[in-house]
C-alpha cells in the first residue's frame, strides 16, 4: 500500500521567495559523470523551462533554497522540444549516474520515466511532482490546487462587476481540470448567478498549451469580448499571455502557482494581477532535499494543501484588501476548507 502523508510546515513558504529566474537553456552547476553519492540537488524542467514566472521557477526557486542552507551543489535541466519519455528516462538517469540526489522530475510528464529511472537507481532519491509514482525510492509531490482555485473563484466573485469571469486551463487534463473545479465551485459559491467561461488552450501538452503565451492571449480577448472581467488562468509560461491581455483591457487577471505579482517579468502587468493562486512547488523541492540532507528520505504519496500552507492566495496587490468584502470572503472560505465544512470538488 502506498504510504501517505502530510508535510509539516518547515517544508513550506518557498513560494514567498523572490524569483529572479530568467529563460535559459542548458544545465546549471556541474556536469560530466561522477559515482559521487548525494552530490547535490538536481531538478528536470517541465514545459516552459525556467523562466515561466510560475510553476519551474518555483520549482528553482526551492532548489536556490536548498542550495544555499546546505551547500549543496545543483542541476537544472531545460526540456527540448518534441522529446520521448525515453529522453526524459535518460536525462534522469543521467543525473543520478553522476551522484545528484535528490533527482527531481518536475511534471506529470515524467511519469513513466520517473518509474524506469527509480528503478535502474535504488539508492537514490527520485521526486516528482503533480504525478504518483509508485516506487519505494520515489516522493510523489502533490496539491490540493482544487483548494486555492476555491479561493481564487471567492475572489473573482467578490471582484467581479460584469457578474462574468473567464478560466483559461492550457491542457485539456485531469490536473488541469481541478483549477477548473475549485474555482467554479468558489465562483458559484459566494456569488451564485456569475457567469463562468472556460476554455481550455491544447488537448495534449506538446500542442503547446503551456508554453504558448500567444495562445493564452487569444483566449483571454475572446473571453474578455464576452464581458469577463476577471481571467484565472492555469496555463504555466501560456498563463502570461492571459495577464497580457487582461491588462490591455483594464480588466483583472489572477495568477497561478508562484506569487505572479512580484515577478519581474509581468512588472508591466502587475496593477492587473489582483491574486494568484499559489501552489507551493518550491516548498516541495526543498522538504524532499531536506529529508534526504537529514537521512530520512520522503517517499511515498505527500500532498501539500491548505493545512500545511502547501497552497493558497497571494495577498501583495494593495487592492486586493480594497474590495469589499474580498479578504474577508476568502479568510472565511479558507476556514471552512480546512475544518471540512466547505468540501472542494476536483471535477
Amino acid at each position: 500500500m502506498r504510504r501517505i502523508s502530510k508535510l509539516t510546515r518547515v517544508a513550506v513558504g518557498v513560494a514567498s521567495l523572490g524569483l529572479v529566474a530568467t529563460a535559459c537553456g542548458g544545465t546549471s552547476g556541474d556536469s560530466g559523470d561522477s559515482d559521487s553519492k548525494d552530490r547535490g540537488i538536481a531538478i528536470a524542467y517541465d514545459i516552459g523551462g525556467k523562466g515561466d514566472q510560475s510553476f519551474n521557477d518555483a520549482a528553482y526557486a526551492g532548489l536556490t533554497k536548498a542550495k544555499d542552507e546546505f551547500g549543496y551543489q545543483t542541476a537544472d535541466i531545460e526540456p527540448t522540444e518534441g522529446e520521448t519519455s525515453a529522453d526524459k528516462e535518460q536525462r534522469l538517469v543521467s543525473l543520478a549516474r553522476q551522484g545528484y540526489n535528490p533527482v527531481i522530475g518536475v511534471g506529470f510528464v515524467y511519469g513513466p520515466a520517473m518509474k524506469a529511472a527509480a528503478a535502474k537507481y535504488p539508492d537514490t532519491t527520485f521526486g516528482i511532482v503533480d504525478a504518483v509514482v509508485e516506487g519505494k525510492n520515489v516522493a510523489s509531490l502533490v496539491f490540493a490546487e482544487e483548494q486555492a482555485s476555491y479561493l481564487a473563484g471567492v475572489a473573482a466573485a467578490k471582484a467581479t462587476k460584469s457578474n462574468t469571469v473567464g478560466f483559461v486551463g492550457g491542457v485539456d487534463i485531469p490536473l488541469i481540470h481541478k483549477f477548473e473545479a475549485g474555482y467554479k465551485q468558489g465562483v458559484e459559491d459566494t456569488k451564485p448567478g456569475v457567469k463562468v467561461l472556460s476554455q481550455y488552450l491544447t488537448q495534449t501538452a506538446e500542442e503547446g498549451g503551456f508554453s504558448s503565451p500567444d495562445k493564452g492571449k487569444a483566449a483571454a480577448e475572446g473571453q474578455i469580448e464576452k464581458k469577463a472581467d476577471v481571467l484565472y488562468a492555469a496555463a504555466g509560461l501560456s498563463g502570461q499571455g492571459v495577464i497580457e491581455a487582461a491588462a490591455k483591457a483594464k480588466v483583472w487577471a489572477i495568477g497561478v502557482d508562484s506569487d505572479q505579482y512580484k515577478q519581474a517579468a509581468l512588472a508591466p502587468y502587475k496593477n492587473y494581477i489582483l491574486t494568484s493562486a499559489l501552489k507551493d512547488v518550491g516548498g516541495a523541492v526543498y522538504a524532499l532535499a531536506k529529508s534526504v540532507k537529514d537521512g530520512k528520505p520522503l517517499a511515498g504519496t505527500q500532498t501539500f494543501d491548505l493545512k500545511v500552507n502547501g497552497v493558497g492566495l497571494s495577498e501583495a496587490n494593495p487592492e486586493y484588501a480594497k474590495i469589499p468584502g474580498l479578504k474577508a470572503a476568502v479568510d472565511k472560505a479558507k476556514e471552512g476548507i480546512i475544518d471540512g465544512s466547505i468540501k472542494v470538488k476536483t471535477e
